[in-house]
């Protein structure tokens, strides 16, 4: 993207920021599209080995299917957007370049083990994980609350009926027929991103910013009357206490993914590239 809107100076200089998307989706393709103007270059898209190969990929972007190729693409930052099965592969690979590791799958780290294993890794390269907020806001203020110890953390994720069709939820309420909201589930963080990975992957950013994902309370709803994503967070502790809530357009390609996670996504990259971070 160095032809893309950036000024001269920046070119001339070579500073931009080299980064690989893991995942050519809904999301990865709205970040892309928002970072147009910004110094970063996107040389490489990783897919699958089976996948058909896609279309619109960034110019000059290579497009690669095995976490072996990427470490000669030389990234500074690689982003995954693929889904939780991803994050160990190219987590490993990754850091194993010496380069930062962007996951929005966070369902994956409800694996402690896979946690673990991937801090031990970066901190012997020199490189950094770094879980993004995803559909969230506040994730910050729930992280500097932990500092002080937290009694209590919360969160309810409210959908369309049509956000949890093709999970779970089909077998615990009858999607097609509501008439008021369903909570249909309730239990642990890690619960939850296990049994609904795509629809409940944020629960694990709020239990890793805050008391972790056995003392992270989560309640899934279906309600019939919403027409786009919610979150809702309560945290209490010796700072005082936290409620949050957030509501999220479903981007337009897929329904399960909210736009603030595209959104968060991008600021997450382009902080790495200003000279101002709020």
């Amino acid at each position: 993207m160095r032809d893309q809107g950036l000024s001269e100076e920046v070119v001339a200089t070579g500073a931009v920021l080299r980064i690989a998307f893991v995942g050519w989706g809904a999301m990865a393709k709205t970040a892309c599209r928002l970072l147009y103007d910004s110094p970063v270059e996107i040389v490489a898209v990783a897919v699958r080995p089976e996948s058909e190969p896609p279309k619109g990929l960034p110019p000059g972007a290579i497009l690669i299917t095995n976490p072996g190729e990427l470490a000669s693409t030389l990234p500074d930052v690689v982003a995954e957007t693929a889904g939780r099965d991803a994050v160990g592969p190219w987590g490993r690979a990754t850091l194993e370049a010496g380069s930062d590791f962007i996951v929005s799958s966070a369902s994956a780290f409800a694996d402690t083990t896979l946690v673990e294993e991937l801090q031990g890794i970066a901190a012997a390269h020199d490189a950094q994980v770094h879980v993004q907020p995803g559909a969230l806001g506040a994730v910050d203020a729930i992280a500097a609350a932990s500092l002080l110890g937290l009694e209590m953390v919360k969160h309810r994720i409210i959908k369309p009926p049509v956000a949890w069709q093709g999970t779970p939820a089909e077998e615990r309420c009858n999607l097609n027929a509501l008439e008021e909201l369903e909570a249909f589930f309730t239990g642990t963080a890690t619960e939850a991103a296990s049994q609904f990975p795509k629809n409940a992957n944020v629960a694990i950013t709020t239990a890793l910013a805050g008391i972790g994902p056995e003392d992270t309370l989560v309640t899934l709803i279906a309600d019939p009357m919403a027409t786009e994503n919610r979150h809702e967070i309560t945290a209490v502790g010796d700072f005082g206490r936290l409620d949050v809530s957030i509501s999220s357009r479903p981007l337009p390609d897929n329904p399960k993914t909210s736009t603030m996670a595209a959104l968060n996504l991008v600021r997450c990259i382009k902080n790495r590239v200003t000279p101002l971070v709020v």
